[in-house]
């Protein structure tokens, strides 16, 4: 609602982003994050603050640096989000940690380097402190600890987020001496003190601790005495030599040092160094850089003055900081999503499970139970007529009663204990075969999936054994059949001729020709058997050609259920580790085929 107490035109929002806007920006820099990307609300505040302000100077493009830092940041936020459910939270918590603090950072001003200064006790890192500021800020003295807190020293304003960041209270903020300021090299630095690293009160190193994982860069202060403190190296150098780029080490108190002891305590600290794996920063490569002074004399300090500034200049210290702690991140997780398996269900390992599943499902002994019925159809259909007489007076032969009380056979427990087994087993065998070199998590994760989905794939198996078996009915006679059927017919007719034909002769009705009945009958007796004998030999490739058919039907249904229920479950596991996997590769600059 507008508000008119005091004739001015107020929607609420707009106006708070105003005041907002102009508060942060009192400097008159561009609203950009980390990136160089112009900060829309900002842009909205100045416009609404004052039409007649200048426009802002145009925004530069982000640098490669960041850019290449951004990509590898939203690879890292959707692995993390790809293995939540694969990983334990405690394994993810240092990748939050990055994304947390990389988000806050990219959030603060870009135009600021933060810089620590760290070292043990009486290392002289305060007095260096102060040689640096041109000011006496941190206390220095024969009192230890002497700073008890992080003090912090501005070039330049808008460091206040920060600074709040960091939580260093307003009490202990500085500026520099007069004319400081000045100095244009230095603008946009903020130095911090901090506490002894060695110091006996746990207080002074949690706050050590706390910065350290905060700031963009770290000067590290050691004396001619603890240069090689197991401490320094063991706690902080080591774990950070991916942090060479944004890391000083200085060795103060040269001045105490004779001839050319001070070159002899600096090449014994860069090997020490070189054993802690961090980079040095020789020769125009990257690394940390290494140097002498006396922050007491001066000598020295205009040189590491010099470095600043142009390492402040240079306005990329928080890219490489935040890109060194994801380097970090992924070569902690590195054994979770790098392994020398290929995440695939290879086709050897698929025909195995599927011949297993078929023979558990006794394709094989449907295929023989439906060439034999093929077989009896064709014998029934083809066989003497005196041979189908015999056998219908079998039939009838045999009680009803006895026919319907005889209980129907029943597979044996074994065998479907055996059958159960052997689906079990073609589960392991496949699921062993696609974890086989992955990642522990993730081959636990493939094994878990293959024996959820196996849980009811027996039972699935058995229902199919009833349904996709030996067909119901008879099977299908061939167009030869009919043929062979009038044959039959005709060896019969040859057979009941002659017979009559010798009875006339005996009855005297028929003139006696003894020959020609008994040749007639002695066809027809020989010839019904003959051709019977040919179907029998006739039928042997369509029956077996029904009865594969017959187990090529059951395999294929056991194999379609074992795919749907175990390989399919299985191969979408494996395509969710390449995605992470391919998601690590962006985040740990590797390529995709990288180990």
């Amino acid at each position: 609602m507008t508000d008119r107490t005091d004739d001015r035109w107020d929607d609420g929002l707009i106006a708070r982003r105003a005041a907002t806007g102009a508060a942060g920006n009192a400097d008159g820099a561009p609203d950009t994050d980390l990136d160089g990307d112009p900060d829309e609300t900002g842009a909205l505040a100045r416009a609404v603050s004052g039409a007649g302000s200048p426009a802002p100077a145009p925004v530069p493009a982000p640098s490669p640096e960041n850019q290449a830092l951004r990509v590898r940041l939203d690879a890292l936020r959707q692995l993390v989000g790809l293995s939540r459910t694969r990983l334990d939270g405690k394994t993810l918590a240092e990748a939050g940690r990055v994304l947390d603090e990389a988000a806050a950072r990219r959030g603060l001003s870009p135009r600021h380097t933060v810089v620590a200064i760290a070292g043990a006790t009486g290392s002289g890192k305060s007095t260096l402190f102060n040689a640096l500021a041109g000011v006496q800020i941190s206390e220095t003295g024969l009192r230890r600890p002497t700073t008890s807190a992080p003090i912090a020293c501005s070039w330049t304003d808008g460091a206040a987020g920060l600074l709040d960041r960091l939580e260093i209270p307003g009490r202990l903020r500085r500026r520099p001496r007069d004319g400081g300021d000045r100095d244009d090299a230095m603008n946009g630095l903020v130095l911090i003190d901090l506490p002894d690293h060695d110091s006996a009160l746990t207080t002074h190193r949690e706050h050590v601790d706390r910065v350290l994982a905060l700031v963009d860069a770290v000067i590290w202060v050691v004396d001619p005495e603890k240069y090689a403190d197991a401490v320094l190296h063991e706690r902080y150098l080591r774990p950070l030599s991916g942090h060479a780029e944004i890391t000083f080490v200085v060795l103060n108190q040269i001045d105490r040092l004779p001839g050319e002891a001070a070159d002899l305590v600096l090449d014994d600290l860069r090997r020490l160094l070189d054993e802690d794996g961090m980079a040095l920063g020789e020769h125009g490569e990257p690394g940390a850089t290494v140097l002498g002074l006396s922050a007491l004399t001066g000598e020295g300090v205009p040189e590491l003055r010099e470095l600043l500034g142009q390492f402040t200049q240079e306005r990329g210290a928080a890219t490489r900081r935040i890109s060194a702690d994801v380097d970090r991140a992924a070569l902690r997780l590195r054994p979770l999503y790098v392994a020398d398996g290929h995440p695939e269900i290879s086709e050897r390992s698929r025909a195995e499970f599927e011949d297993r599943l078929a023979e558990a499902v006794g394709a094989h002994a449907a295929g023989l139970a439906a060439e034999r019925a093929w077989r009896r159809n064709a014998g029934r259909a083809c066989g003497t007529p005196w041979l189908r007489l015999w056998r219908w007076y079998d039939d009838k032969r045999t009680p009803q009663l006895l026919r319907r009380s005889a209980p129907e056979p029943e597979q044996p427990a074994e065998d479907e204990v055996t059958a159960r087994q052997r689906v079990e087993q073609a589960v392991r065998t496949v699921a062993d075969d696609a974890a086989s070199g992955l990642p522990e998590p993730w081959a636990l994760a493939v094994r878990e999936t293959a024996v959820r989905g196996a849980e009811q794939l027996p039972e699935a198996l058995d229902e199919l054994a009833v349904t996709a078996g030996v067909p119901a009915g008879k099977p299908p006679r061939p167009a030869w059949w009919p043929a062979a059927v009038l044959a039959q017919a005709s060896m019969t007719l040859l057979q009941i001729y002659g017979g009559l034909w010798l009875v006339g002769q005996i009855a005297g009705v028929l003139e006696p020709r003894l020959m020609p009945p008994v040749l007639l009958m002695v066809a027809g007796i020989v010839g019904g058997p003959l051709v019977e004998w040919m179907c029998t030999v006739a039928a042997r490739g369509p029956a077996r050609r029904y009865g594969q058919e017959a187990e090529r039907r059951l395999r294929q249904a056991a194999a379609g259920c074992g795919r749907a229920r175990v390989l399919e479950p299985v191969a979408a596991e494996l395509l969710r580790y390449q995605e992470v996997r391919e998601q690590f590769a962006t985040v740990a600059r590797l390529s995709t085929t990288g180990r």
